[in-house]
């Protein structure tokens, strides 16, 4: 059983009716990652593979990315102004990146593509341009809440229902005019999918913009901004299978145009004096200094690829996966999943649960140490929506991708049961930065970074 002082009761879930959740021949994984195939150790020596479903908080590289990125590095060099080819392509490069990441979200032929770190970076580029009130739920991650933490911030708290959710979202809009309208385009906690092109109409009815954190949605989900009426979106290549440090925000000119460059340097400007400084337009006035030319390549690469894998089948396929995952979980005893909204339907592959009594911190752990299998465990970087919505203190999620398989669903939910049942076969202990084995004989990692 998980736990010490407060002990689960030892019930093992019925068998799993897999025949009527998803055929198995049908869940094979959609696309190679690069880390299709990985073995982990575990303790007491062993290895196994690597079950990853915290691809929610950042998921590998596609295998044809990692490839990609292999062969632009010869070529690697700086942008613009560069007489030599490597130069040259690699300007070309990033040129092209910009137009294949304005296409595969369908942005507006005057909006702007700036390249960010993540989603954060866009999020908090995107606060500063803002010239008014802004409009957020208590449904956000943090990179869209903390950005926009002063005088002109709004927060509407979630209802049970999102129907009454948009209610309270036009009562704010209407009680004062506001200039943005910021949300989720997919709940991190509940995988719950907001109807994007009904809050944007919402928006624009009383005259603001909409905004959408997509770093979870993007990666599941195609969005054009221009047919939902997205006025701007920001999301992350770590979360869309390109984990090399960059991502992006997409939208209107005008505000952006406006706004202080995110940072001062070379490359933002048109001419410096010693006193003065013309700062330029467009997506040049926020991208100073030397660009993450790897990581913009490799984003484009991967939105490239997600459209060649196609819409229908990589909804298909998570789809099969994240129905396969509730029904097992439904079977397990002791276990909720949480829901933020009873009248949202669609969702992606998340689910989110707490016990009825134990440690999620230990049951997290010990799928990790001894069955080799990745979820995580904590508020998820959301913790007004967590701490409305749960009973307990934190939860375990189970994320999935294009990379999962029925075998990762079904090694889960087995070690997820067994160990609710009969608790970890080895002794662990709480530190700080959370459970540990007492002794862990797993060998570190052999690379050698001297």
């Amino acid at each position: 059983m998980i736990g010490t002082d407060d002990r689960l009761t030892p019930t093992l879930p019925p068998a799993f009716e897999r025949s009527d959740v998803a055929a198995p021949g049908s869940l094979a994984p959609l696309a190679q990652l690069a880390d299709t195939g990985l073995e982990v150790p575990v303790l007491g020596g062993g290895r196994v593979r690597h079950v990853n479903l915290d691809v929610a908080a950042s998921a590998p590289a596609l295998a044809v990315v990692a490839e990609h990125v292999e062969r632009v590095l010869p070529y690697y060099a700086s942008v613009h102004r560069g007489t030599g080819y490597p130069s040259q392509q690699t300007t070309a490069l990033v040129d092209q990146a910009r137009a294949v990441v304005a296409r595969h979200v369908g942005a507006r032929d005057d909006d702007l593509v700036v390249f960010t770190r993540n989603t954060t970076d866009a999020l908090n580029l995107l606060a500063n341009a803002v010239p008014g009130d802004t409009v957020v739920l208590d449904i956000e991650h943090h990179a869209n809440l903390l950005p926009w933490r002063d005088g002109a911030r709004r927060v509407v708290v979630g209802r049970s229902s999102f129907a009454a959710t948009l209610d309270a979202i036009d009562a704010e809009l209407g009680r004062c005019p506001a200039a943005l309208l910021t949300v989720t385009g997919a709940s991190n906690v509940t995988g719950e999918v907001l109807p994007i092109g009904d809050l944007a109409g919402l928006a624009h009815s009383h005259g603001a913009r909409l905004a959408v954190d997509g770093a979870q949605l993007l990666p599941h989900r195609r969005v054009d901004i221009a047919a939902l009426g997205v006025d701007y979106l920001a999301f992350s290549g770590h979360k869309a299978y390109a984990p090399y440090g960059a991502g992006a925000l997409v939208g209107r000119a005008d505000w952006l145009d406006a706004a202080p460059p995110h940072l001062a340097g070379g490359g933002a400007v048109e001419s410096v004096g010693i006193d003065d400084v013309s700062w330029k337009t467009g997506a040049d006035r926020h991208e100073a200094g030397t660009p993450n030319v790897i990581g913009i390549v490799a984003l484009a690469r991967a939105l490239a690829e997600l459209e060649r894998l196609g819409d229908d089948a990589r909804t298909a396929h998570e789809h099969a996966l994240t129905r396969r995952l509730h029904a097992g979980l439904a079977a397990q005893a002791g276990v909720r999943v949480i829901r933020g909204f009873d009248d949202l339907d669609d969702g992606l592959g998340i689910a989110t649960v707490e016990l009825d009594r134990g440690s999620i911190g230990l049951l997290a752990a010990a799928l990790g140490a001894e069955h080799g299998i990745s979820v995580r465990a904590g508020r998820f970087c959301a913790h007004p929506l967590f701490d409305r919505l749960a009973t307990r203190s934190n939860g375990l999620r189970a994320s999935l991708g294009a990379g999962t398989s029925v075998d990762d669903i079904d090694r889960f939910l087995a070690a997820l049961a067994a160990l609710i049942a009969d608790g970890p076969a080895y002794a662990y202990d709480r530190a700080p930065a959370g459970w540990c084995p007492r002794v862990d004989d797993r060998p570190p990692l052999a690379f050698d970074l001297d």
